[in-house]
């Protein structure tokens, strides 16, 4: 009887595990944290746009979500290198994922246009 206790107590620990193992996170983060990182320590917009650009197409192709302020942040950096187009189409997206974010984001946009 004990022999059975300790067989099904392993299976249970085991799946246990392995349920904890293919657990994704909320977001996918990619190079925005160790990018923001370099954008505060002087590195290029541009080089900084291509890493997120990127993020984009990963997430997308994995069907992941990205964090709350990517889009934001990417329209500043595009508005920063004149990509003004660009710009409000990021601002847009960060709205539309985050609806909180929306006075945030109206006011950016509005400061923009003046």
């Amino acid at each position: 009887m004990k022999h059975y206790f300790f067989i099904l107590l392993g299976i249970l620990v085991m799946i246990t595990l392995s349920g904890c193992a293919s657990k994704k996170g909320l977001y996918s983060w990619g190079e925005y944290e160790p990018q923001m990182y370099q954008y505060f320590n002087g590195e290029s917009p541009e080089k900084l746009i291509l890493l997120l650009e990127k993020d984009i197409q990963t997430a997308n192709n994995d069907g992941a979500k990205l964090p709350p302020g990517f889009y934001a942040h990417l329209g500043l950096l595009y508005q920063s290198v004149g990509r003004d187009q660009d710009f409000i189409v990021m601002m847009e997206l960060e709205k539309a994922s985050y609806p909180e974010s929306r006075q945030y984001i109206d006011h950016l946009i509005n400061n923009y246009k003046r």
